[in-house]
């Protein structure tokens, strides 16, 4: 891939900002709608749980998160991510149910042991520090609170196995890990794991 070309699909998915940027979301919001709402019923939310949300992109899971939790907090480095998930979860930030703020998977601004689940949809590889990130996500969930991580197995920094030692180093238990083909003919096969905080 040419730098020009791998720029712009930075600007548009990766990174997004901008224009591009708005764009990416408006096709990560239908590609990656199927994936997010799996990983939300994956999650088994229930009313009186708090959800993470980690680079909820234009935040379609980021909304059904928050129709069955208590309160679903998205949190995105993206501006342009942020303003599409406000604009598409308007109803639920005005009953107080979602919550969006600025940050990584590195530095979430979240408290300590302040959410039950936590949910990664295609972000993880995008990650300055993997490691970092692990580490922030154990952080701000309670003990016995759950993580569920997706992501495009072909897009991953490390093999899914890989991953998931990287998450037991990290302190989690309980690992579990699968792929999941979306629905559609060109959907890729997405890598799926669930983790625990002891």
């Amino acid at each position: 891939m040419s730098t020009t070309i791998g720029q712009i699909f930075d600007r548009a998915f990766g990174h997004p900002r901008g224009l591009l940027g708005r764009i990416g979301g408006a096709v990560m919001a239908q590609s990656n709608g199927a994936t997010e709402r799996h990983v939300v019923n994956v999650a088994r939310l229930t009313p009186d749980e708090t959800v993470l949300v980690l680079g909820p992109g234009p935040g379609v899971g980021l909304r059904l998160a928050g129709q069955r939790a208590t309160l679903a907090v998205g949190v995105d480095p993206s501006p342009e991510m942020l303003a599409l998930a406000q604009t598409r979860c308007a109803e639920e930030i005005s009953a107080g149910r979602v919550r969006l703020t600025r940050g990584t998977a590195e530095r979430t601004n979240l408290d300590p042991a302040s959410v039950d689940i936590a949910l990664s949809v295609n972000n993880v590889q995008l990650w300055d520090d993997r490691a970092a990130g692990f580490a922030e996500l154990l952080r701000v969930l309670r003990p016995g609170g759950r993580l569920v991580l997706s992501a495009h197995e072909k897009w991953l920094p490390v093999p899914r196995h890989v991953l998931a030692d990287e998450l037991t180093d990290a302190g989690f238990t309980d690992l579990q890990t699968w792929v999941w083909q979306p629905p559609g003919v060109t959907a890729p096969l997405a890598a799926q794991l669930r983790a625990h905080r002891p």
